[in-house]
């Protein structure tokens, strides 16, 4: 009976490899694996290291058992492994959905985790690739152990130890001093806190003059690049910037020699002034109108109109009338002219008095017709022929 079925089995493997539909024992179902339902479709995940993952290991979601892996292959870049999936059908994921190489224990089997993301995205489908930026894999525990040995044969526990050791000698007895700078640090805080909006600001300034200045990064290199001859011209004429300035101090004493000097006289025409200053603010509207009416004396600002340009176009009407002239000095106080016999006497008023004889002129030599200047004066004096 066993060779029976030792016959049996060979017979039965002979026939799968003479007709190639068998290539190996991966391709032996395992039992207890996931259900993969009538139509599972393939998921293509592209990893940096696999570890000691193996065709027909579990994929998951959420712990859960819902497909597992085909194949596993190296790209084409030699650079990253291949892990193909069957998912089943029923199984509805985003396509956006990463997935992660864990362990079932601490030496458990690897298995595939597809997880979801918060923002999911379409549906993964029949040949879906998860690119290498959305697969990760968990660490193995022998990297956790090796880096817990490396700590402690060696590792910072030793130095550790010795930075508490000196962090409480230097502070065994300082404890006010610690206090007092904890609360000072504790009043900047709040400080700042309370003027971040300001600082914000002055940050958003900063950034704004940051980048006019990157703007003008050209101009400002042509004027660094002529700030140096610029200096060394100043510093070729720094003796006579030098005895400039001397200069410039001994005038500056003598202006405060003569300044203190000549105080109290300065402060005594200033005090004289005064009067001259507020009768003139008394004037008022007066002092301009009168420096108005001075341009054109004895003609009104009128006048002005009458210019057009180098020229004055304008009829003059002059009155020759000497006994009105005449009448006219009389009538004034003072006469601008001291005549004989002409001093008004006073009274209340004198433009009711007679007007006085003209003193005797000389006849004059020339020819006395009525034509002549004889009869012109008569004529003006309301006399004559």
């Amino acid at each position: 009976m066993r060779r029976f079925l030792v016959l049996a089995m060979v017979f039965l493997l002979a026939g799968c490899s003479s007709s190639g539909g068998f290539s190996g024992m991966y391709q032996l179902p395992l039992p207890g694996g996931a259900d993969l339902g009538d139509h599972p479709y393939r998921v293509v995940a592209h990893f940096g290291d696999v570890l000691d993952l193996v065709p027909h290991a579990g994929v998951k979601v959420h712990d859960v058992a819902v497909g597992r892996v085909d194949e596993i292959e190296l790209a084409r870049d030699n650079r990253t492994a291949v892990v193909t999936m069957l998912v089943n059908g029923d199984v509805h994921l985003p396509a956006n959905a990463s997935a992660e190489l864990r362990q079932s224990s601490l030496l458990g089997e690897k298995f595939v985790e597809l997880r979801t993301p918060n923002a999911a995205e379409g549906t993964l489908e029949d040949g879906a690739v998860i690119p290498l930026e959305r697969t990760n894999r968990n660490p193995e525990i022998e990297e956790v152990l090796g880096a817990l040995s490396l700590l402690l044969n060696g590792g910072g526990i030793g130095q550790l130890s010795s930075i508490v050791d000196e962090v409480n000698q230097a502070l065994n007895g300082n404890e006010p001093e610690l206090r007092a700078t904890l609360s000072n640090i504790d009043t900047v805080v709040r400080t700042l806190d309370g003027e971040k909006d300001d600082i914000a600001k002055a940050i958003d300034a900063l950034g704004r003059l940051s980048t006019n200045l990157a703007a003008q990064t050209d101009d400002i290199r042509v004027a660094l690049d002529q700030l140096g001859p610029g200096l060394a011209v100043v510093n070729e004429q720094r003796d006579q910037l030098v005895t400039m300035l001397n200069a410039l101090e001994n005038l500056s004493n003598v202006a405060v020699d003569t300044v203190n000097r000549s105080r109290d006289d300065l402060a005594d025409d200033l005090r004289l002034l005064a009067p001259i200053l507020q009768q003139l603010a008394k004037s008022g509207a007066d002092l301009p109108n009168s420096l108005q009416f001075l341009v054109t004396y004895p003609f009104t600002d009128y006048f002005l109109n009458t210019v057009k340009g180098d020229y004055v176009n304008v009829d003059v009407k002059f009155d020759l009338d000497l006994s009105g002239l005449l009448r006219t000095i009389q009538n004034a106080s003072t006469p601008l002219i001291p005549l004989p016999g002409l001093t008004p006497t006073p009274g209340p008023t004198q433009q009711d008095q007679p007007l006085l004889p003209l003193p005797t002129l000389p006849a004059p030599p020339a020819d006395t017709s009525p034509g002549g200047l004889t009869g012109l004066l008569g004529s003006l004096l309301g006399g004559g022929h």
